[in-house]
């Protein structure tokens, strides 16, 4: 008898999907450079939303080599490198976002730390408006998860290798990352 975690599949978007919902914020106002950094940090990064909006001012290296510090599930540390199209819709907040009473980088219109379900409206938000592009994008559920589990396979095609994948994501175990090929017996023959 197969084991469940062996027959689940892992939601994830397309390049073309997650591209449009990256390119959904208009940047032209504080809240669309603030969504747009928002969504590309979430994506690249491999972020929980807990980690997102966590993240602190102080976290973040603009400064070549660009990166930040994660503060990730039981107080585990990880510091990632940023993308470069990462690096711009950061910088472009940077500049917008203001003195605001508190260390959180992401802030909402009222000047305190985002929220879980400010993050989840926004996410949804742009997905509805990215669907104008890509239609499918209307038949799946897209969670901040399914773009940690987007990054995950991004991560995994281009260097086909799952340990990699399990460091950038801050799992504490490689059997964690094993979903991302299938089933455990299949990670030996996607790796190599």
């Amino acid at each position: 008898m197969r084991n469940i975690a062996e027959t689940r599949l892992v939601r994830h978007l397309t390049v073309e999907e997650m591209q449009a919902i990256l390119n959904a914020p208009v940047p032209d106002h504080w809240d669309g450079i603030r969504d747009r950094a928002m969504l590309h940090l979430c994506f690249a990064g491999g972020l929980r939303v807990s980690e997102l909006i966590g993240l602190r001012l102080a976290d973040v290296r603009l400064q070549s080599p660009a990166s930040i510090l994660i503060h990730g599930k039981g107080r585990k540390e990880r510091c990632l490198p940023l993308w470069k199209e990462t690096i711009t819709a950061l910088r472009a907040w940077w500049t917008v976002r203001g003195e605001v009473g508190v260390p959180e980088l992401f802030v909402n219109t009222r000047g305190v730390s985002m929220t879980r379900s400010g993050f989840e409206y926004i996410l949804h938000k742009h997905t509805q408006t990215a669907a104008t592009q890509c239609p499918d994008l209307l038949t799946k559920r897209v969670s901040p998860h399914v773009l940690r589990h987007t990054c995950a396979l991004t991560i995994l095609q281009a260097t086909k290798d799952l340990r990699k994948v399990s460091l950038w994501l801050g799992h504490a175990h490689i059997e964690t990352t094993e979903m991302y090929t299938g089933s455990p017996q299949n990670s030996e023959k996607i790796v190599r």
